[in-house]
């Protein structure tokens, strides 16, 4: 089948398979006579995996070294589960990272007026270099000498 019908099935995009052919995550594809990328069923089971991998959040290192372990017949399931136990550690990291965003955002905007007037106390923490303690960002106004906000 060709790229177009491969993409369909698998639900990534032609673009992307090329791209996965580039670095080698997927071996690249025969070719017809006329030039033509000509996949099977079993690459496109393949692409498949790879999709869910993404969708799971899995890097594409990570999704290199699960489709080699379900490639090998040998392979333990204890290595599976470590690179899954490793990815959850790191998308429990990554949920924590977004909460403290969420949370710093929300003191934020309970700080902002929401009015007519200039002043914003998220515009004044976005300006500081580095950002600063939500609470002192929203409590404190911006330096003198910085420019309106």
């Amino acid at each position: 089948m060709n790229i177009g019908i491969a993409a369909k099935a698998s639900g990534i995009s032609a673009k992307m398979i090329r791209y996965y052919e580039q670095i080698g995550l997927i071996p690249a594809a025969d070719r017809t006579a006329s030039g033509y990328r000509d996949y099977s069923d079993t690459d496109v089971h393949t692409l498949c995996f790879i999709r869910r991998a993404r969708d799971l959040g899995f890097s594409v290192s990570e999704i290199e070294e699960l489709l080699s372990l379900w490639r090998d017949r040998d392979r333990q399931s204890g290595d599976v589960k470590r690179v899954a136990l490793q990815h959850i550690e790191e998308l429990r990291s990554r949920i924590a990272e977004m909460e403290s965003m969420m949370t710093t955002l929300e003191t934020l905007a309970d700080a902002c007026a929401g009015d007519h007037r200039p002043d914003c106390p998220i515009l004044g923490d976005l300006a500081q270099p580095g950002g600063r303690n939500s609470s002192a960002a929203a409590k404190a106004p911006p330096p003198r000498n910085s420019p309106s906000v």
